[in-house]
């Protein structure tokens, strides 16, 4: 795996290159037919002069098939090259790209560069992801609104709203965001009893919404911001789960400014993905979310249940 992001690699530039790339991440151990699941001599690729390159048949269920089917990218226009370098131009930006920067720099339009990112942005999501935490460690939890202010309303136009983020960050690992509707015990307990195991030690600011939440875990420690308490001791505070919050932010003012809340779990995950793989090369974090296109072919149309997120 590359750990140095190069742009004249041909993978970024060259269809047949992207796809070679491709196929040595979503089938490192050789193809896979993505219907029946078999392998190995199961396999023969296709190599006819009427025959596009990189297709194969199974000589199980006799389908022939690409590295595109069943993934983020299958019947998918744009040009495998474009697919690959947005992801790594994904990977890369910390605080996020916006549509308009990513259509200026692979030469599409609009419309392609928000399909490119949003279909990405399922690539980050991972459905099989277990709980953070665990005995012995702490895990944070926050809430925080994002949204446009009053003034950049446009004319006419009403407030745009903000919209309420709970995160749950693991001290030195994971972090969980989920778009919630409102701040209250009803709607974190379920997030923060799945995504946070119980033996771990809950730590928190001083809401009134987690003092009975965090009575089941092994321990609930609290910080009181609204007496300007931050830190207590060395252990008592939620500084790593606001610093999360902090580029959260600043990637949502400076690079998206306008975030409709039907796609507002996408761009978490997008955060989230990025947190995750933050020890990661920029190269190895591009080939890891190009990982997640598998197994998520999904229309637009598509309701977000029947996509497994």
């Amino acid at each position: 795996m590359n750990t140095k992001v190069d742009l004249t690699n041909p993978i970024y530039h060259d269809n047949d290159a992207a796809r070679e790339h491709l196929e040595t991440i979503l089938w490192p151990d050789g193809p896979v037919c993505p219907r029946c699941g078999v392998m190995g001599d199961r396999i023969t690729k296709l190599q006819g002069k009427s025959t596009r390159p990189g297709v194969y048949k199974c000589k199980d269920c006799r389908k022939p098939f690409s590295v595109t089917v069943g993934t983020v990218m299958e019947r998918s226009k744009v040009p495998l090259c474009k697919w690959v370098m947005a992801a790594q131009l994904m990977a890369s930006s910390k605080k996020g790209m916006s549509a308009l920067q990513l259509k200026r720099m692979i030469g599409t339009n609009y419309e392609t560069a928000w399909f490119l990112f949003h279909r990405l942005r399922e690539c980050a999501i991972d459905p099989k992801r277990g709980p953070i935490g665990g005995q012995n460690k702490v895990v944070e939890v926050d809430e925080t609104y994002v949204g446009g202010k009053a003034k950049n309303a446009k004319r006419g136009k009403p407030i745009p709203k903000k919209h309420a983020v709970v995160s749950l960050v693991e001290r030195d690992g994971e972090v969980r965001s989920f778009h919630v509707t409102n701040v209250n015990s009803k709607t974190l307990r379920p997030i923060i009893v799945k995504n946070a195991s119980r033996k771990s030690y809950l730590m928190t600011d001083e809401s009134v919404v987690y003092p009975k939440i965090g009575s089941e875990f092994s321990g609930h420690g609290t910080v009181n911001h609204s007496a300007e308490e931050y830190v207590r001791g060395v252990f008592w505070y939620t500084n790593t789960v606001e610093s999360y919050f902090a580029l959260l932010k600043r990637g949502m003012m400076g690079s998206f400014h306008s975030v409709s809340e039907a796609h507002l779990y996408r761009y978490l995950a997008e955060f989230d993905f990025r947190h995750n793989t933050r020890k990661m090369s920029d190269a190895e974090r591009g080939d890891e979310l190009l990982k997640g296109a598998a197994g998520k072919r999904l229309m637009y149309h598509q309701p977000r249940e029947a996509a497994n997120v």
